[in-house]
C-alpha cells in the first residue's frame, strides 16, 4: 500500500512527512531554460539510472496525460507550478511505491524528494541522505567547502533541504487558536503553507509546516528542530481536542450530521468533501465516529480528489458528472468490508 494511504507515527494529526534536497549538478548551468540543455540534463540522468537504482523510472511531463499530471499533484509528489512552468520541458523519476519522486528541470536541476506517512522526519532524511549519496556518487553536485550545496536560489544554499509535515488542525480552527498557534510557530524559524506548498491556500484545516533555514545549519539539526515545533503543534491540536470532547453532545452531533451527509449525499463536490473529511477524521482520531476507520477515510481523501478520483474510475468526466462518481465512490468505501 502507499504510503499516502497509510497511518503512521502521530497520524491522528501529522498526516504525511516529505524530505527534500535541491540539488544541481557540476557540469550544467544553473536555472536551465533551453529545451537542449534540459535534455541533455535527462540524458545524464537516464544514463545512469540504473547505476542510482531504487526501482525509478523516467516519464517527461509533456508524455503524460493531464489527469495523470494532477493525480501527482493531489498527490504531493509534483508542485502544480512545475506543471504550469515546465509542462514542456520537466521530468521526474518515481518509484512504483511513489515514496521517491524527483523532479527534473524545476528551478534546480534535481528536487529530490522522499515522503512518508504520520511523522516520521528522522527515517525519511535517513533514506533521502542515502539516496542523494547515491545520486552525487554518479552525478557529481555543485557544491561549495564554504556554502555548502549551491542552488538557484540563494534560500536552498547550505544543506538544500526542505523538511516538511503536512498537519490536520481542526481543534484549534474550532476553538479559534489555529492563528495564535501558527503565529508563535513561525518566530521560530518555521513556514506555515497550504496543502500545495508556497502560495497555495489551507484546505480541510490542513496546514503545510516546514523549515526556513537551510544555511549554517546541519540538517540534523534542522530535523530536530522540525521534531520539537511539531511535536508542540501536535501537543496543542490534542489538548483542544479535549476541549472540544468536554461538549461532547455538540461535538458527537456535528460530526454525525457531517457523516450523514457525505453518506446520503447524491452529489458532491471535492471542496465540500474536504471540509466534511476533516470533521469525519476527527470523529475516527477521537473514538466518536466507529463506523469509520483511518483508512477508509485516507481512502476518502485521495479519491475524492477530481484527478484521482477520474485515475480511480479509469474514466473522465466533466465536473458536474464527477460530482456524482465522487458520491458513489464515498459510499463504496463506507460500504467496504
Amino acid at each position: 500500500m502507499n504510503w499516502y494511504l497509510q497511518s503512521g507515527n502521530d497520524s491522528d494529526v501529522a498526516r504525511s512527512t516529505r524530505i527534500r534536497f535541491a540539488r544541481n549538478l557540476n557540469d550544467f548551468k544553473f536555472n536551465l531554460q533551453k529545451k537542449e540543455e534540459i535534455e541533455q540534463l535527462e540524458n545524464v540522468v537516464k544514463e545512469n539510472l540504473f547505476a542510482i537504482g531504487y526501482g525509478l523510472r523516467f516519464f517527461k511531463l509533456k508524455d503524460m496525460d493531464d489527469i495523470t499530471k494532477m493525480s501527482l499533484v493531489e498527490k504531493n509528489l509534483i508542485s502544480p507550478e512545475f506543471i504550469l512552468n515546465k509542462n514542456e520541458t520537466g521530468s521526474i523519476l518515481i518509484n512504483d511505491e511513489e515514496n521517491i519522486c524527483i523532479m527534473i528541470g524545476e528551478e534546480d536541476h534535481l528536487r529530490i524528494q522522499v515522503f512518508s506517512s504520520g511523522l516520521d522526519l528522522v527515517n525519511t532524511l535517513n533514506l533521502a541522505i542515502e539516496l542523494d549519496e547515491k545520486i552525487d556518487e554518479v552525478l557529481h553536485y555543485s557544491k561549495s567547502k564554504k556554502y555548502g550545496y549551491l542552488t538557484s536560489c540563494p534560500s536552498n544554499v547550505g544543506t538544500g533541504l526542505r523538511a516538511s509535515v503536512m498537519v490536520h488542525l481542526p481543534a484549534l480552527t474550532k476553538t479559534g487558536n489555529t492563528k495564535i498557534v501558527l503565529e508563535a510557530v513561525s518566530n521560530f524559524g518555521i513556514n506555515i503553507r497550504g496543502v500545495y506548498g508556497e502560495n497555495s491556500a489551507t484546505s480541510g484545516d490542513m496546514y503545510q509546516i516546514s523549515n526556513k533555514q537551510t544555511l549554517g545549519i546541519t540538517e540534523k539539526e534542522i530535523i530536530e528542530n522540525m521534531q520539537v515545533i511539531v511535536e508542540k503543534i501536535i501537543k496543542q491540536e490534542r489538548k483542544a481536542r479535549k476541549i472540544l470532547a468536554d461538549k461532547s453532545l455538540d461535538l458527537e452531533d456535528e460530526i454525525y450530521r457531517n457523516y450523514g451527509i457525505l453518506s446520503n449525499c447524491k452529489k458532491i463536490s471535492s471542496e465540500e468533501t474536504r471540509i466534511l473529511l476533516s470533521d469525519i477524521k476527527l470523529g475516527v482520531d477521537l473514538g466518536i465516529l466507529k463506523e469509520l476507520t483511518d483508512s477508509k477515510v485516507q481512502k476518502m481523501y485521495l479519491y475524492s480528489k477530481p484527478a484521482n478520483l477520474q485515475k480511480y474510475l479509469g474514466q473522465q468526466y466533466e465536473t458536474i458528472e464527477r460530482d456524482i462518481k465522487r458520491a458513489e465512490v464515498i459510499k463504496q468505501i463506507i460500504n467496504e468490508r
